[in-house]
């Protein structure tokens, strides 16, 4: 079975995205249990050279729905990132995200394959097609991000762990196994 680009995008994008309103929520019920404030989190990073954690969350919504909007589209024209914004409308900002990712068919986004997509970063215009967009930059970014958040949240002692990051794994039906019959 061939897979396809809606497979590549749309359920990958959601189980992340929906992996990271987890590990909000977990933060968000951390700060409640300790007395402490979730805007707390905005600007912490794991190195000083890095973003700081808002932008990282903002960066996992900008790689999902814009992402499918480019290979729409053929240009990736994310929105600008807001900056340091409340714990509460980064949480409010990745739910919309999943929202938006359960509207696309898989109809509509496998009518994009092969679609050619620019990208202008600075001087330099990277010329990709639906899928090298999503394969070799959007889905690397997404996940980049993903993670910076998820460690950030860690390192500042949320309690969450590897399974709250993979999210809902897209997994197989498997049939209960075949029971031989004595005497047979």
């Amino acid at each position: 079975m061939a897979t396809s680009l809606y497979d590549m995008s749309v359920p990958t994008f959601l189980q992340t995205v929906s992996a990271v309103g987890g590990f909000l929520d977990r933060a968000a019920i951390y700060c409640a249990e300790t007395g402490s404030d979730p805007d707390g989190f905005l600007d912490a990073r794991l190195i000083d050279d890095m973003a700081p954690f808002h932008f990282h969350v903002e960066c996992v919504a900008h790689h999902s729905v814009p992402a499918l909007e480019a290979m729409r589209d053929g240009v990736f024209a994310p929105p600008a990132l807001r900056g340091p914004i409340p714990f509460a409308d980064l949480r409010a900002m990745i739910a919309e995200a999943e929202a938006a990712l359960k509207v696309f068919t898989p109809e509509e986004v496998n009518g994009w394959s092969g679609r050619e997509l620019d990208l202008q970063i600075g001087p330099r215009r990277l010329a990709f097609t639906s899928e090298t967009f999503l394969l070799s930059f959007s889905l690397p970014n997404f996940h980049f991000h993903a993670v910076t958040a998820y460690d950030i949240l860690r390192m500042r002692g949320v309690p969450i762990g590897k399974r709250d990051y993979e999210g809902e794994l897209r997994t197989r039906q498997v049939r209960p196994a075949k029971v031989e019959s004595e005497g047979t």
